[in-house]
């Protein structure tokens, strides 16, 4: 099995893009099939089992809100 490389990489969208997507994530989401998605030339598959959850910050003044899918790769 071919070994990914590490990568932590985190692109803009426009918000009309970005919400097709999180449309495309929910409908996965709600009838509990995979969901993939191309983020910076790569394909990610994320798979039904992916736990989620939303992750808030805040620091000096700024503010960011995640929405967070976590899975084994192995």
């Amino acid at each position: 099995m071919k070994r990914k490389k590490k990568r932590d990489i985190e692109k803009t969208y426009s918000k009309r893009t970005f919400v097709a997507k999180l449309r495309r994530l929910a409908d996965a989401l709600e009838r509990g099939k995979r969901f993939a998605i191309r983020v910076a030339g790569e394909t990610v598959r994320v798979p039904a089992a992916a736990v989620v959850s939303i992750e808030h910050e805040r620091d000096a003044g700024a503010e960011e809100l995640e929405f967070q899918l976590r899975w084994s790769s192995r």
